[in-house]
């Protein structure tokens, strides 16, 4: 299962185990569960602190459960663990065995002094790369808390209780047999739901926050890059954000960021956060901006930030770096089957619809590059453009047009989804050419139909906005409100790249900067770092 250079690297990770750990295996007789037991006794192999036990006291199988006896904790990988999922399994030895984590002190005894026991299962595809960090964040809580024991299931290992759970969409988390939530989620936002009291305990610890000389408000390249540099002046410089990386976490492949060959989104949002960590820069995630008052309607003389948690930042200047999300096809029986057919990620999602008929609604480059990944795990994809050709690069069309199960469809648009009550079936579509309705059937619908700037949380604000909502910016990144300043993709800058948006954000920033060093600060209320 393990070649020798990866043998040698793990044997280094593996010889920071402090305690032992027990590698439970439950095996069929199935070829996975033969892969399952030659990786659990390679592991073993590698650290004298990890032993193999085979057990039957656990329903799915094939299934490895990672165990500190001594402790109580159990974490379980139903299926095999490699693809995105290896790191996983291996943070889950280290973590198991005493190695320390990445997380606050306080974070660690939230977890701790959790006091009602949550079986937590999460299907995943070994493609999604949004799956590991739901999967790593409970496993984390489960080596601090024995009450929580999650189990990571491979939807396509288990097919038959991912049909009979109508599971469209991964991650998928079930907690005590009840859904829990859909797609990326990040520990703090976990630890959010399951400890009922914790928004309104960092809500008030948020309010005593002292105002900020740049606060960034957005977590993606743009608002990384404004952090950086108003960081690097020697100011006090926080953002604050829903999840830090923002839409670059969802994007598979990156091969246009110069300097580097190609890379993925999740590792550059790690790159990135570090970067800006290095600078004392404070992140503060799982918060979402409400509503933007401009220093001129404060009583304070500051420029207000309220969260939807209640709690208010204040700052002498703002950067919104807030981004964009996929835009919706807004028809008839899109909300309804949601996670249930309709999806927006295919990497995410396509393992999910093996051996069966979809749909890509788009032709643009994201159109296409779904199209292309699909045809390598379903039966078959139509691609609906609504234009009368479509506006992917030309040699993605090329390679869509020589694949035998794409077929693309000019001039259409959707119209309805379609399903069963449970799931979609099917959609409709009218050809725009002659007006008439027709019908595809089909078991899912990727939408890649562009972006919408998430630009919603100041249209009780003075800060202009475009008819398309995005907001106006001058050649400085400075809005129509004074002291707030806009990056990226969320602005009416052209081209939504990210290197665009991260040359923005340092545009912005050095624009903030120039603010701040010619207006002065409301009397009384020095915060240079």
């Amino acid at each position: 299962m393990l070649d020798h250079g990866m043998k040698q690297q793990l044997a280094s990770y593996l010889s920071n185990l402090k305690n032992p750990v027990q590698l439970s295996l439950s095996l069929n007789d199935s070829e996975m569960s033969q892969q399952l037991q030659t990786l659990a006794q390679e592991l073993a192999e590698l650290s004298e602190l990890l032993t193999v036990a085979v057990i039957t006291d656990h329903s799915r199988q094939p299934q490895l459960r990672v165990e500190n006896l001594a402790k109580g904790t159990v974490i379980g990988f139903a299926g095999l663990p490699m693809g995105h999922e290896f790191t996983s399994l291996v943070l889950a030895l280290l973590h198991s065995g005493g190695h320390p984590m990445k997380l606050e002190t306080e974070t660690i005894a939230q977890i701790a002094v959790l006091d009602k026991p949550l079986d937590v299962e999460i299907f995943i595809s070994l493609s999604c790369q949004n799956c590991p960090e739901v999967v790593q964040a409970f496993n984390m809580m489960a080596a601090i808390n024995p009450l929580i024991r999650p189990v990571m299931i491979d939807g396509a290992a288990f097919q038959q209780e991912v049909k009979d759970r109508d599971i469209m969409a991964v991650p998928s988390v079930f907690i005590n047999g009840e859904l829990f939530g859909q797609g990326r989620m990040t520990l703090a936002e976990i630890l959010n739901k399951v400890d009922s009291g914790a928004a309104q305990k960092q809500a008030a610890k948020l309010n005593e926050q002292q105002p900020f000389d740049v606060l960034v408000v957005g977590g993606g390249p743009a608002g990384a890059s404004a952090a950086i540099y108003a960081a690097r002046k020697g100011i006090r410089t926080g953002v604050v954000a829903e999840r830090f990386g923002g839409q670059v976490q969802d994007t598979m492949a990156i091969e246009n960021f110069i300097s580097v060959t190609a890379t993925t989104g999740p590792k550059l949002v790690a790159s990135l956060e570090e970067h800006v960590k290095q600078y004392g820069v404070e992140i503060i995630s799982e918060q979402r901006a409400v509503q933007l008052v401009g220093a001129e309607e404060t009583a304070d003389g500051y420029i207000h930030v309220e969260l939807a948690s209640g709690a208010v930042l204040k700052a002498r200047s703002v950067i919104t770096s807030t981004g964009a999300r996929w835009r919706e096809m807004n028809v008839p029986g899109e909300q309804e089957y949601r996670n249930k057919g309709v999806a927006y990620c295919p990497h995410c999602d396509g393992p999910l619809f093996k051996g069966k008929r979809t749909a890509v609604i788009g032709g643009g480059n994201s159109g296409i590059e779904a199209a292309i990944d699909l045809a390598g795990i379903v039966e078959h994809v139509t691609v609906l453009e609504f234009a009368d050709s479509l506006r992917a690069d030309q040699v993605l069309i090329d390679k869509a047009n020589a694949t035998a199960n794409i077929e693309i469809i000019t001039m259409a648009q959707t119209t309805e989804v379609l399903g069963d009550g449970t799931r979609v079936t099917g959609l409709n579509y009218q050809d725009r050419t002659t007006g008439e309705t027709k019908h595809v059937e089909l078991a899912g619908i990727f939408v890649q139909i562009g972006l919408v700037p998430n630009s919603e949380w100041l249209n009780d604000s003075k800060v202009a906005l475009s008819p398309r909502g995005e907001i106006e910016v001058d050649a400085h990144g400075a809005t129509s409100v004074a002291g707030v300043f806009a990056a990226g993709d969320v602005t009416t800058v052209p081209y939504k790249q990210i290197i665009i948006a991260m040359g923005e954000g340092a545009k912005a920033s050095l624009g903030a900067f120039d603010y701040l060093i010619r207006t002065p600060v409301p009397a009384g209320k020095s915060v240079a770092a």
